[in-house]
This record gives structure tokens, C-alpha cells and sequence, in this order.
């Protein structure tokens, strides 16, 4: 049965808290349920799809007079799900007059009346509900009408964790063979964006219901956030039970639309209006296609469709904003917003998508306010609850602003690497919006997060959704900071430059662009500013490049909806910015800058792209032939057949002779190096990896040929050659902490301080939260003669607790008196602090002030100089290198 979800309104508490509780205790002892053969088989009728002869079998009934009140409301529920709201209102009514201390009719009734605009007339029933709750209410033992006075409390404004903990959990376990219980819990927790308790109600009743598709279905509407293939398989299931389930058809053509499927969204929508020509939701998806389209009109009178019958139903604008939205669409989708609240004003779904349409639109003031007001009238919300969090959590935060950025860090991070984050982002503005012609004059918000959750919060109003480095909305962008990297880091001067990227393109066609052009684009940019930068093709995406496992060019954004694993996000990614390479060297960059301003100017995506390309059948060809070049081209000297399982899985000795018989068989050769470096057999290894990095160079994993051959270089003291290697791993890998840091040591042992200076640089733009990048930085600053830059490295150092404290600020404060900086003085009394008898501070200080006393004899504490062991300390260690261990990570 599909769950209402048209808005009731919000009346004063009354009794209603106290017969709650009565209720609560009443239900404690023997509940019954109504179990007539005749009404069971007619609500399988009704579960199987059969409505028409549902509502017939219960007009029959009803025509003798069947005195159990679940024949009408079945009858109502079958009119409401076939369209037929007038004739249902008139039902209700009557049914009402017959049954007169009815619960279940009267909140059926409130709900529809409430959404059709005759508010007095619900209010009124909503009153008589609360009446009959605090006067009968040892009436109401059967497990629907204990459920439906639940609910009935949750409009009267009771604390909805209250109806939860002490009404609705208690029902489900008394009755856990009744499917009310479980469906009311679900609803209230989706209602409450309570994912983690919707999926688990479901499950529990799943387990004692298993053939029932509203549960299936709530199931997927859980699960549709974050597990989208777990969510089509419970739709699966459900349609399974009933083919013309509606909610389950409106759930699939939401997922059509959010894959850019539009011909398969209308034919969902079809096979929704088979049932109910009427069907609200349904016509609100309409809208949100038209408007897409552009097709504005159109999207208007589909929108009048949906209010038809039920004019005051907040529902559908909420629905057609939110959709909106997740097309990037937030101004638009906050209008849909403000027009649901205009109808209900206190339809809080409408209230708190508002608040995030408009942090993402950077209006700060009015989205934290509604976020806050959303959390004190419902504190079981859960995004409300998420926000309002976190907007006490930014207060902390420090903001940096230039005339074209306003970015918020944590205090010390912006400390420590704030400055480079605008210094990055200038470059960005200056070469992006130029390249596209756009004529960037508004300020880019940019937030940078230190824990991934309360990214998450920021940007999805939950706390679980792993695998973003950062997200755009337009004008703001969202990023997760290299403290929340520690096992996997990743360059995020790379991120913010695809970021902002994403700045240009989404302004410059006002967010109305597909998802694949708008990440390939962001991609390619990335590429382009460094070539170590982007999305490498790997083994894994040539393999399923040449098995026909990628997405056609015209399909494009569905491969990020409909993708198997994270691998295959990634892969989307890939995909996308090959997608764009393509066309850019087919039709010119000039070409895609054109496209991106006829989506500006409203046309449809496929239309622009057609008229200045080609028929999307011919780009589908030759993106199709593009990409599977590019993956044969890939280790092109190498064998890429799979050996027999037991090759891969035998003894060494059998790997090494089928090896020697197939020198390049790329998967033989890998497993022998690995083994090989196991054993330390350094010398045999060399000549495989290298083998390995010659034939592939564009492998930069822990498992391609440089990693490998650097390891066996190093294992046998061939530092020069390791050097070598590693760099030119370097120049194809911008991620590559464990590299740089290990180049940074071997220049500094040879003083070849310009390399020292230049990993330093690699190090930061990959984690600037670490001691070794800005130490290298500030020794090799002090050997080039840059005092400005060695003080810079060594102030930043001061920030993280180096180990040597004494020695940094003694090398502070010189590094500030070569630029007659007073603050040296103050550096100097710091080293004599933490070293008391600090020769060369001692020195330092008297050049500072040379009228003072001879000092004391100082201690023959020598003077700190480059360490001649390239290894850092122990506690000092990369965070990037696997389990602490550079050896592990090279």
C-alpha cells in the first residue's frame, strides 16, 4: 500500500501527550488483530495490483453492510491510489457518519482533506481523533488502529521519538506478524532522513512479511542514498509482487531522471498514470523533465496537473525542487521550496531542503537560520540536527579572503597552508574562466574540512558518504582537507583546481549541464595543468574497456549512478574525461566552450552537442574507437593474457620458469617481482621491474614497475639509480607521498638543495599538515639563499611539534635577522629556552644585542646541520606510506 505523504498541518498538542502514554501502557497487554477471511483476501487484491476488483469486492461488502471499518478504509485507500479523489472524499465522509468513534477513516480523511485545501474540515477531524484518543481509548486494541493513533500524534505535535520509544516499537513487538508497525516506524524514520533505523524496520519486517512490496519498497527508498544497486533490487522485488506498485514506478523513474534516462523516466511515468491518470508525484516528475528541458510551460501546467485535486499538497513543489536540486538546480529548486512552504508553512521537509539549497548557494544567513528553526521544532531530524552541529563547529573556523575568494579552514590548518590554497585558487581563476569565456566577477566560497563527516554534513546533510575529496555547488565548494586523507592522501591542490573547474562550467551554464561533461571537463582541466594530475588509465579500466564494459558516450551520467563498486565510479570518471579529450581533438576546444554557453542559454544537452558536433550516434562510434585505441595502446610491448589460475597461485619456481618463457606477460611478471622482493633476491627483481616500467611507465600503483624497481634498487644501496627512478615516478604520479619524501632525503644528502626545494613543494601539495616537507623546505631555502622562504618553512614547522624545537626557532630567528626582522629576538630567547646552553643561540642572541654581557659558558652543543641519514625519525613518518613504513610504500 502505498504510504501517504500529503501534508496534514500542525495543531496544538491537547491531550494527545497524555492518552499517548495511556495508550502506551493499554497496549502492553493482548492486542488483537482483525483476521476475516474475506478482508485479507481482498487486501492481497489490493497488495497483488488488483485495485479495480479490490474496490469492487469492497463496494460489495460494504452493500451489506460489513461492519468491520477496514472494508472502507481499503475501499478509500483503493479510490485514492486509482485517482479518484472526489468520489474518496465523499466516501469518507459517509464512512465516517457510519463508523463514528473510527480513528483509522478520520486520519485517512484528515490526510486528504489537509492536501485538497479544506483545512478547517481537517483540523476539525484531526481534533475529534485527539478527542476519541484521550475518552475511548481502551477502544483501539487492533494493532492498524493502535498504529493510526501514533500517527494521529505525530500531527498533534507530539515528540516524534516519544511516539517512537514508547508507542510504535512497542506495537511492532507485540504484533511483529502485522505490517502497520513496521511501516509506520520506516516512514517516520525516512521522514527524519534516519536511513540507518528505515532500513533496519524494514529488514525486521521483511523477515516476518517477506511477499509484501510496500516493505520491499521502503527498503529501497532507505537504502537509495547510498546503496543505489541494494535499492534496485528491493524495487526489483516489489514490482516482482505487484507490477503496477506506483510508489515503486515513481522510485524508478526518479533514478531514470537522476541518470539523465528521460525516454525510460516517461515510460515509468506511463505505467504510473495506467493506474492513477492523476497521480501527483508522478506529474511533479514530469515537471522537473520539462524544466530541465527548459521547456518551461510546459513544466508549469504539468505542475497544475499534480495540484488538480489536491491544490494544497506541499508534496509535489518539495518533490520537484528537490529533483531540481540534485540536478544542481538549487536557485530553482529553493523556488519550488519557498512554493511548498507558501502552501504549508510548516511542512518541514520543504523547510530543510530549503536550508541546504541555500548554504549551497552561499545565503549563509537565512540556511543556517532555517536549519536551526527546522531542529527546534523537530528534534528527531536528522540532517537538521546534522547542520545545526555543524554551523557551532564552524564558528572555530578561520576565514582568509582575497578579492575573488572567501576560504574557511580549521584555525591551524589555515595557518599552515592557507596562504597556498588562495595562491592555488588564483592560478585556477586566472587560466579557467578565460579558456571557456566566461566572465567570473562574483567571489568563490571554498570550505576545506579536516573530518570527513562534517564535509559530508556540509555537502549532503549526512555524515556517510565516503569517497568525495570535494564537491561544487556553483559558488561554493566543499573539500575534505589532507587530515582526512591520512591512509589514501591525494593532491589537493589537484582537487581544488578540478573544483573550481567545476566553478567555471556550472556558472557558465547556470548549472544546467550532464553530469559527465561537467566532471570530464573538470578532469581534463586537471590533466592539463599537470600532467601527473587527472585520472590514469589502468589495467583494470583496459580490461574493461576491451570487454565492451563501458558506457557509451550518450549514456554517460548513468555510469556514475548505476556503478557496481567504487572502482567503477572511478572508472566513470575516467571515462568521462577521455569523452572530452575526444571531442576537444575532433572538434576543437573552441567547440566545447560553444556547447557549454548554448546549455547557458537553455538548450537541451543533446541538442547543443549535435548541432555543434555530430548526431550522437556517430560521437557514440567515435568515442567507442577513441577509447578502445587508447587501451590498446596501453603497455603496448607487454602480454596482457591472463595466465591459468595456477600460475598466479603455484610455487616460485614455477612463476619464475613460465616467466622466463613469457618475459612480458604483464600479470606473471608483477607476481614474480613482488616475490622476488620478498625473498631480497634485489639484483633478480631489478631486471623484472625495470622490464616492467619500460613497457608501462603510465603504471604509477604500489604494484607498477617503477615502485617495484625502486624498492630493488634501494635494496641493494644503488642510491643514484633509485634516485633515478623514483623520479620519474614522481613526474607521472602528483599523489606520490612516499616518493617525494624519499627524493627529498637523497638530494639532501648529496646537497643538491634545488631537488631538496622541489620535493619539498611535491610534499606540501600533497600534505601540508606534516613536519618533513616544511624542514626539507626551510634547509634547502637556507642553502639557496631565500631567508623569506626558509622563515616561512620554519614557522609552519613551529606548528607541528617538531622534534628538534630548539634547533627551529634558533634557525627562525636567524632566518628573520638576515631580513632585520625584530621578531629573531624573540625566536632566539625561544631556542634558549628549550636548550639553555645552545651554543649558536647564544651567538645569535649577542648579535641581536650586542650591549649585553659576555653569556656564561655555553655548552659545546654543536651547531644543527643537514642529518647525514636520509631516514626520518620513526614517530615522524609519512602518514601516506602503508602501515608507517616508506620501505612498504616505495
Amino acid at each position: 500500500m502505498q504510504a501517504m505523504v500529503w501534508y496534514s498541518g500542525h495543531f496544538g498538542r491537547s491531550d494527545a501527550a497524555k492518552w499517548l502514554g495511556r495508550l502506551s501502557a493499554w497496549c502492553v497487554g493482548a492486542l488483537v488483530t482483525a483476521g476475516a477471511a474475506e478482508i485479507s483476501e481482498a487486501q492481497s487484491r489490493f497488495q497483488r495490483g488488483d485495485y479495480a476488483e479490490c474496490l469492487v469486492q469492497c463496494q460489495e461488502e460494504l452493500g451489506a453492510d460489513a461492519p468491520d471499518e477496514s472494508w472502507s478504509v481499503l475501499a478509500a485507500r483503493c479510490q485514492l491510489t486509482l485517482g479518484q479523489y472526489p468520489e474518496a472524499q465523499a466516501f469518507l465522509t459517509n464512512a465516517i457518519r457510519r463508523h463514528r468513534t473510527t480513528i483509522r477513516l478520520r486520519l485517512l480523511a484528515q490526510e486528504v482533506l489537509a492536501a485538497a485545501g479544506e483545512t478547517d474540515l481537517a483540523q476539525g477531524y484531526l481534533k475529534e481523533i485527539d478527542e476519541l484518543g484521550s475518552y475511548r481509548f481502551w477502544d483501539y486494541q487492533q494493532a492498524p488502529d493502535l498504529v493510526a493513533l501514533g500517527q494521529a500524534a505525530l500531527r498533534l505535535g507530539v515528540d516524534p521519538k516519544l511516539v517512537l520509544d514508547r508507542f510504535l516499537e512497542p506495537v511492532k513487538r507485540k504484533m511483529p506478524e502485522d505490517r502497520h508497525a513496521y511501516l509506520a516506524i520506516g516512514e517516520l524514520a525516512l521522514g527524519k532522513n534516519d536511513y540507518a533505523l528505515a532500513a533496519k524496520t524494514y529488514t525486521e519486517g521483511l523477515a516476518k512479511l517477506p511477499n509484501d512490496p510496500d516493505l520491499h519498497l521502503g527498503l529501497a527508498r532507505a537504502y537509495a542514498p547510498s546503496e543505489r544497486a541494494q535499492a534496485a533490487q528491493s524495487i526489483e522485488r516489489a514490482l516482482g509482487l505487484n507490477p503496477r506498485h506506483v510508489p515503486s514506478l515513481l522510485l524508478l523513474a526518479e533514478h531514470a531522471i537522476d541518470a539523465e534516462e528521460y525516454d525510460a523516466a516517461e515510460e515509468l511515468l506511463g505505467r504510473v498514470w495506467a493506474v492513477n491518470p492523476g497521480q501527483p508525484e508522478g506529474w511533479a516528475l514530469r515537471a522537473v523533465m520539462r524544466q530541465l528541458d527548459h521547456e518551461l510551460a510546459a513544466a508549469d501546467q504539468a505542475r497544475a496537473t499534480a495540484l488538480r485535486y489536491l491544490k494544497r499538497n506541499p508534496a509535489v513543489d518539495h518533490l520537484i525542487g528537490r529533483k531540481l536540486s540534485q540536478k544542481y538546480r538549487f536557485r530553482e529548486g529553493a523556488a519550488h521550496q519557498r512554493l511548498a512552504l507558501e502552501l504549508a508553512s510548516d511542512f518541514l521537509p520543504a523547510k530543510i531542503q530549503l536550508a541546504q539549497d541555500l548554504l549551497r548557494l552561499g545565503e549563509e544567513a537565512e540556511g543556517w537560520r532555517l536549519a536551526g528553526e527546522v531542529h527546534q521544532q523537530d528534534g528527531y531530524d536528522v540532517t537538521a540536527f546534522n547542520l545545526v552541529t555543524l554551523r557551532d563547529k564552524l564558528a572555530g573556523f578561520t576565514t582568509l579572503t582575497n578579492r575573488d575568494f572567501r576560504v574557511r579552514m580549521e584555525r591551524k590548518e589555515a595557518a599552515l597552508y592557507g596562504d597556498r590554497v588562495l595562491q592555488l585558487l588564483d592560478r585556477a581563476r586566472a587560466d579557467l574562466p578565460a579558456k571557456y569565456g566566461l566572465d567570473l566577477s562574483e567571489p568563490t566560497a571554498v570550505e576545506i574540512y579536516p573530518e570527513q563527516k562534517d564535509f559530508a554534513v556540509r555537502t549532503f546533510g549526512m555524515p556517510d558518504n565516503p569517497g568525495f575529496l570535494g564537491v561544487c555547488f556553483g559558488s561554493v565548494i566543499t573539500a575534505n582537507s589532507p587530515a582526512s586523507q591520512a591512509g589514501d592522501p591525494a593532491n589537493w591542490e589537484a582537487v581544488l583546481w578540478h573544483e573550481f573547474c567545476h566553478v567555471v562550467t556550472l556558472r557558465l551554464t547556470r548549472n544546467r549541464m550532464p553530469r559527465w561533461l561537467s566532471e570530464g571537463i573538470s578532469v581534463y582541466e586537471e590533466s592539463q595543468a599537470n600532467p601527473a594530475w587527472g585520472h590514469a588509465l589502468t589495467p583494470k579500466y583496459r580490461e574493461l574497456i576491451l570487454a565492451d564494459e563501458f558506457t557509451p558516450l550518450s549514456q554517460l551520467s548513468g555510469a556514475f549512478l548505476k556503478a557496481k563498486s567504487s572502482l567503477h565510479v572511478q572508472f566513470a570518471y575516467y571515462q568521462s574525461a577521455v569523452a572530452v579529450e575526444f571531442l576537444v581533438q575532433r572538434y576543437g576546444r573552441d567547440c566545447l566552450a560553444q556547447i557549454l554557453h548554448d546549455l547557458g542559454a537553455g538548450q537541451q544537452a543533446q541538442t547543443a552537442m549535435a548541432a555543434r558536433t555530430a548526431p550522437f550516434e556517430e560521437l557514440d562510434r567515435g568515442y567507442a574507437e577513441f577509447l578502445e585505441r587508447r587501451a590498446r595502446s596501453l603497455g603496448a610491448g607487454l602480454d596482457w593474457e591472463k595466465p591459468e589460475p595456477g600460475v598466479l597461485v603455484g610455487e616460485m619456481a614455477d612463476l619464475a620458469e613460465f616467466v622466463a618463457k613469457n618475459p612480458t606477460n604483464y600479470w606473471a611478471a608483477t607476481l614474480y617481482a613482488q616475490s622476488l622482493l620478498e625473498a631480497e633476491k634485489w639484483a633478480e627483481a631489478e631486471v623484472v621491474a625495470q622490464g616492467l616500467a619500460e613497457r608501462y611507465p603510465e603504471n604509477t600503483g604500489a604494484e607498477g614497475g617503477y615502485a617495484l624497481w625502486a624498492a630493488a634498487l634501494r635494496g641493494q644501496q644503488k642510491a643514484e639509480a633509485e634516485r633515478e627512478v623514483l623520479e620519474a615516478w614522481a613526474m607521472r604520479d602528483a599523489d606520490n607521498l612516499g616518493a617525494f619524501l624519499r627524493l627529498g632525503q637523497l638530494a639532501e644528502v648529496r646537497g643538491d638543495w634545488p631537488a631538496v626545494e622541489r620535493n619539498a613543494e611535491r610534499l606540501l601539495a600533497v600534505n601540508p599538515l606534516l613536519y618533513q616537507p616544511y624542514r626539507l623546505l626551510a634547509l634547502a631555502s637556507e642553502e639557496l639563499a631565500k631567508p623569506a622562504q626558509a622563515a616561512y618553512a620554519w614557522e609552519r614547522a613551529l606548528l607541528l611539534e617538531p622534534p628538534d624545537p630548539a634547533e627551529a626557532h634558533y634557525r627562525l630567528a636567524r632566518a628573520l635577522h638576515q631580513q632585520a626582522d625584530p621578531r629573531a629576538k624573540r625566536h632566539v630567547l625561544e631556542a634558549l629556552a628549550e636548550a639553555p646552553r645552545y651554543r649558536d643561540a647564544h651567538k645569535l642572541l649577542l648579535e641581536l644585542t650586542p650591549a649585553a654581557a659576555p653569556a656564561s659558558a655555553p655548552s659545546s652543543r654543536p651547531e644543527p646541520g643537514p642529518r647525514p641519514d636520509p631516514a626520518p625519525p620513526a614517530a615522524a613518518t609519512a602518514p601516506g606510506a602503508a602501515d608507517g613504513s616508506l620501505d612498504k610504500a616505495l
